[in-house]
């Protein structure tokens, strides 16, 4: 059995909710989905995404650690692994992973182990949060080590030698949204309402301004690449 414990579940359940930011990220994975192949969701959680592509009719494995998470999972009829070790090199050809490297203390060796499973043609997308000005209770709570920059994660998939196609910062208006909480709470506890009104009123705006800023600040920073080797046969 694995023993490992994630402690931001409750996160997830509450995040589930958050129609219009789950919306963009559903988006923001299928823009780069190959049309047929292996795909693998790193850090699955309860399997709010997995669940979404899996009913596009991707073939979706997921990978998480948490026990009781991979049972959920599982129970939902998804092929789930505990550990990306558990594939084979150079055999997938989509990994996704939204709001998991920041759990991991050496994300530099995690990210180089993912893109090991990736075909010369795959892609991955990691999805991170941005800036450690916003690092709060909440961040410290479920287990971040640290947010990022578009530099920092750059030099992660530099290091895991993956070639970057997009890195862009994501819900601008959400790095003042986070500031103020940062300020403000002091629990580290996420309400459904805050989120509720947050996803409502908020990131719509947010997404607007994204078309400016996307380049500069964010709450979130995003990266697609794809293995270099791929790109020198390319050349």
């Amino acid at each position: 059995m694995n023993e490992f414990h994630y402690s931001g579940t409750n996160t997830l359940e509450v995040m589930a909710n958050a129609k219009r930011y789950n919306a963009f990220l559903e988006k923001l994975i299928v823009k780069h989905i190959p049309a047929s192949g292996k795909v693998l969701d790193i850090g699955a959680g309860i399997g709010t995404f997995a669940q979404k592509m899996r009913s596009k009719g991707y073939n979706v494995c997921c990978i998480e650690p948490d026990d009781a998470q991979g049972k959920q999972l599982e129970a939902a009829g998804l092929p789930v692994s505990a550990s990306v070790e558990d594939m084979a090199d150079s055999s997938v050809d989509y990994i996704y992973s939204l709001n998991v490297l920041e759990h991991i203390e050496d994300d530099a060796e995690a990210l180089a182990q993912w893109a090991k499973k990736l075909k010369p043609e795959g892609k991955i997308l990691v999805y991170v949060p941005a800036f450690n000005v916003l690092y709060s209770s909440h961040d410290k709570a479920i287990g971040h080590y640290r947010r990022y920059r578009k530099k920092t994660l750059a030099g992660c998939f530099a290091n895991a030698g993956l070639r970057i196609e997009t890195i862009r910062y994501a819900d601008s208006a959400g790095f003042f949204v986070s500031l103020v909480y940062k300020w403000v709470n002091s629990s580290g506890k996420l309400s459904s309402g805050s989120v509720a009104l947050f996803d409502r009123l908020i990131f719509p705006v947010s997404r607007l301004c994204d078309f400016f800023c996307s380049g500069l600040f964010g709450k979130n920073v995003y990266a697609i690449g794809t293995p270099k080797v791929a790109s020198k046969k390319a050349q």
